[in-house]
């Protein structure tokens, strides 16, 4: 393997965990789907029955990204899905700037903060994992590249997930006595 096709498996990997973490926390009960579809209401101007479709649109392409990243001959597929959905997300999001909306990010299921620019930002480097996730590989993968490659993702993944907390800790401004 290529050293971009372990960049490409480490954006596999984070991507993947990314969009299971997403769907894991929309569908892990009741409640958690109902915050969903209710910031989903709050970004969208439809009726109840086209929000709650549409919300279990979004579920469902994002478990489709999961399963196509899983599958070595639907990769390529997964990676285009994301990209899709993600380019739809950013739509979303700079729809909520722009009319000053309040809608929680429930990317990942629990209220966070109102969708703005971090999310943009979050997004963008989702993106481009899209991008770097794309590249052929074709050559016998090594055990040990293959290892760090899955290891990256998950920290990558990480990182994504927890991105509001970590937008949060580092735009704290220091207290003065």
């Amino acid at each position: 393997m290529t050293a971009m096709q372990y960049v490409a498996l480490a954006c596999r990997v984070a991507l993947g965990v990314v969009f299971l973490v997403a769907v894991a926390g929309k569908v892990r009960g009741r409640s958690a789907f109902a915050g969903f579809r209710g910031s989903v209401r709050g970004l969208v101007p439809l009726g109840p029955r086209a929000v709650t479709a549409l919300s279990g649109a979004v579920v469902l392409a994002e478990g489709c990204v999961v399963v196509l990243l899983a599958v070595p001959g639907t990769v390529r597929a997964g990676m285009v899905l994301a990209g899709t959905v993600l380019v739809g997300f950013c739509a979303g999001i700079v729809r909520a700037v722009r009319s000053g909306a309040t809608t929680p990010c429930r990317c990942f299921g629990a209220a966070g903060t109102p969708l703005g620019r971090r999310h943009l930002v979050r997004n963008a480097g989702l993106l481009a994992l899209v991008a770097a996730g794309l590249v052929p590989g074709h050559a016998a993968p090594h055990p040990a590249g293959v290892a760090l490659s899955v290891l990256a993702g998950g920290v990558l993944a990480v990182i994504v997930i927890f991105f509001d907390d970590l937008a949060d800790l580092f735009a704290a401004q220091p207290r003065h006595p």
